[in-house]
């Protein structure tokens, strides 16, 4: 089974060189060669890398020297700035870049998401002519986000973990689910996907996370798994959560079948992004397929 994880960071030691814009609860630095170690431990045969907003804002320097240095293992999301008058352009230079997949906008609750700022439909239009998806970043702003993706029914959306706003430490908000009727609705939009990332830390339980699959049984039902891309938000979920167990917990849940499952943790990512991993990790051969 091809396992791709739809978002991981990746990123260096916060040094003058190369400054990080926030100190978040992260590890100190997950490197390229540190994260291609993380997936080859637990069998994941690649990664979306997101360039992280919180650390680089919209620098994504790093995430294309890592993924130059893994080419087989890594495709690249860059973050673009909406108040960024020639952000078109910028968009058009992001197409060379090799290993490139997608563009992302960041607007989280604390942000706000006016579906009339201009720079939006800037965006929205380039990544269209680019043949770009948009990963949208928009949990606590849904409503906002189904008017963008309604009124751009010629670009393709990408919602970020849920839709649902996620914690940043433990534990997760006693009522993790109140966003989920929007969420589904949601669905009904035919030029978006969802990524079921970070849905470990809405867990109020420990491995292997049993109160979640209720209400991601909806989310599957909704959206179908051919519009479903698991991913484990690792690093930001490391202070609630390790990678391994945000993996097996999908890998070895009874609550999906072997098709399902390698629709959701592999499939709609490789059809979303039109990207595949092409180097084996590290222990392909030495585990039985699944895990």
């Amino acid at each position: 089974m091809l396992v791709i994880d739809s978002q991981v960071h990746t990123y260096e030691a916060n040094t003058p060189a190369r400054p990080w814009h926030t100190v978040p609860n992260w590890p100190a630095h997950v490197t390229s060669d540190e994260m291609v170690a993380a997936l080859d431990a637990v069998g994941v045969d690649g990664a979306i890398l997101v360039s992280p907003f919180m650390l680089y804002r919209y620098d994504a320097s790093y995430a294309v020297q890592a993924q130059r240095a893994h080419p087989g293992r890594f495709a690249i999301v860059k973050p673009v700035d909406p108040d960024d008058p020639s952000v078109a352009d910028v968009i058009a230079d992001w197409k060379n870049t090799p290993g490139t997949v997608a563009v992302r906008i960041f607007k989280g609750v604390q942000d706000g998401l006016d579906p009339n700022h201009p720079g939006l439909a800037r965006i929205l239009r380039a990544a269209a002519r680019h043949d770009f998806p948009v990963n949208l970043h928009c949990f606590g702003n849904l409503d906002a986000a189904t008017v963008l993706i309604d009124r751009h029914p010629e670009t393709r959306f990408v919602i970020d973990h849920l839709g649902i706003v996620q914690p940043m430490e433990p534990p997760a908000p006693p009522q993790p689910w109140t966003d989920l009727p929007k969420v589904l609705e949601l669905a009904r939009r035919p030029n978006a996907v969802i990524k079921v990332s970070g849905a470990c830390t809405l867990s109020r339980e420990s491995y292997p996370f049993a109160d979640i699959w209720d209400p991601l049984a909806r989310v599957f039902d909704a959206w179908g798994f051919e519009r479903c891309l698991w991913g484990t938000d690792w690093t930001r979920a490391q202070a609630i959560v390790n990678y391994e167990p945000t993996v097996e917990s999908f890998r070895r849940t009874n609550r999906l079948s072997e098709s399902e499952r390698a629709m959701l943790m592999g499939g709609a990512c490789a059809i979303t992004y039109g990207w595949t991993p092409t180097t084996m990790r590290a222990d392909a051969g030495n585990k039985p397929e699944g895990g």
